[in-house]
């Protein structure tokens, strides 16, 4: 171990610009053994690993990194397994750069961190292709959890109560399992085979998946209530924030979430909206994080004639990925930093024609640590486009389920919950964006763990359960 000083960092290799452009399909390439064991090498093997600590899920991230340095990956998949719903996907979509790998002590010390999301992936691939597959309870109870959302929260939930002997029925309304990870995150960064390998495995092991199923308008959430022994609430952030701006609700004017869901309907064949089609347009996407490089990603594989990024700070502050940015530039996007809508123009039709911006300055940081943003007076300028995509976050849609059965929320419209995720109502539990507001898969998965955890415990009576 600890061969840093003999290795240099590589990162997978990933398909040409030109070439990705006309597909959907991943970029980057699974590591090969050989490389897998010489980037797991360069791990220090700190005695307080500092990129366990970071991650929300606190994966046995050197210990893995050792087996694998050694070779040995039966060990590395069930260590990467034990800890992590879905290594794979998290391996695939985290922003490693902002958690483990940005923590990791050679990071720190003015060496390149250790390829930590892509060793991660090589974990599960190959021991999927060795036949390992991840361990649930032999023998079940007479205990039942109705989890309703089948995304990331709801998704780690059922794996952990499943490990733990506990029957799951999942409720989802969509045509697919998978919330966020299926709907709303572009397969050239997470394949949805990937994701419903996974479910496949839930199934294979006794859950019943129930698709096309809303709670609150196809089944009664009082119903669930009281033939269950539990409910996990796990229905994520499907509302967009809007700027607020006039003209913002025209023709052409898209939601990342309506525009990015609306695209994977298509590629599953599924109805969908043909406005979304983006094919020959001048667009322009307003935001700076991951969900607005998937839309600008994807409108350049839809045929966008350009595409540009309008972002309010620089590019040392945008809260993306590091990796999605430079994937956005090197497949042919513009980026525009420092600048701020104003108003979205409209022809005699009502039909976008550009976007009025102000330009912006930073600050002293805010309470986040953040820079603040100061709107330059009189610094209008246009920027001509036919299509405005927002990708501003997502706000909680409320169902009226929740309120009806005394579950509160707060003026969010997040719902409460102690630490243990348990929320106002007994036996009544949550996690996710529903919870915490728009967040990430990764902190997503860890609430679904954490109220696994605790309904284990009540369930079964244990005073001993930690996953």
């Amino acid at each position: 171990m600890q061969n840093f000083t003999n290795l240099e960092r590589i990162d997978p290799q990933k398909r040409g610009s030109n070439e990705r452009k006309k597909d959907f399909k991943e970029i980057y390439e699974i590591f090969k053994p050989q490389d897998a064991s010489s980037q797991a090498d360069r791990c220090v093997q700190c005695g307080d690993p500092y990129c366990h600590n970071k991650c929300p899920l606190h994966n046995y991230i050197p210990f893995w990194l050792r087996s694998i340095a050694l070779k040995d990956l039966e060990t590395a998949f069930g260590l990467s397994n034990e800890t992590n719903p879905f290594p794979e996907i998290t391996g695939r979509i985290c922003p490693h750069d902002r958690l483990c790998e940005g923590d990791c002590t050679l990071e720190q010390d003015g060496y390149s961190a250790v390829t930590i999301g892509s060793i991660e992936t090589f974990i599960s691939e190959n021991g999927f292709k060795k036949g390992f597959k991840p361990r649930f309870a032999k023998k079940f109870t007479d205990k039942k959890v109705a989890i309703v959302g089948s995304g990331p929260a709801g998704f780690s939930a059922a794996t952990y109560l499943m490990r733990s002997g506990i029957n799951v029925e999942m409720f989802e309304k969509a045509n697919r399992p998978g919330g966020l990870l299926t709907y709303g995150i572009p397969n050239f960064k997470l394949e949805k085979e990937v994701v419903f390998r996974r479910f496949k495995f839930l199934q294979d092991a006794g859950m019943k998946l129930f698709l096309n199923v809303e709670v609150g308008k196809d089944i009664d959430f009082k119903e669930l209530m009281e033939n269950y022994d539990a409910v996990f609430i796990g229905i994520g952030a499907e509302k967009s924030k809007k700027a607020n701006l006039a003209g913002e609700n025209a023709e052409g004017v898209f939601m990342a979430i309506d525009f990015l869901r609306n695209i994977q309907q298509k590629h599953f064949n599924e109805v969908y909206d043909h406005k979304y089609n983006v094919e020959g347009k001048n667009v322009i996407v307003i935001g700076g994080g991951d969900t607005a490089m998937d839309c600008i990603r994807t409108s350049l594989r839809e045929g966008a004639k350009s595409v540009k990024c309008l972002y309010r700070r620089d590019v040392v502050n945008m809260p993306g990925s590091k990796k999605e940015f430079k994937n956005a530039k090197e497949e042919g996007a513009e980026f525009t930093f420092c600048a701020s809508p104003k108003e979205i123009l409209l022809n005699e039709k009502s039909q976008v024609i550009g976007v009025e911006m102000l330009k912006t300055q930073l600050t002293q940081k805010d309470e986040s640590g953040r820079q603040r943003v100061v709107v330059v007076d009189k610094s209008e300028f246009r920027v001509d486009c036919d299509i405005v995509i927002f990708a501003l976050g997502f706000d909680i849609h409320k169902p009226n389920f929740l309120s009806e059965n005394g579950i509160e929320t707060n003026k969010w419209g997040e719902i409460v919950a102690d630490e243990g995720m348990e929320c106002t109502k007994s036996f009544v539990f949550t996690g996710g964006d529903c919870f915490r507001g728009s967040d990430l898969v990764v902190t997503a998965a860890q609430d679904g763990k954490i109220a696994a955890e605790t309904i284990i415990k009540k369930l079964l009576n244990s005073s001993k359960v930690k996953l």
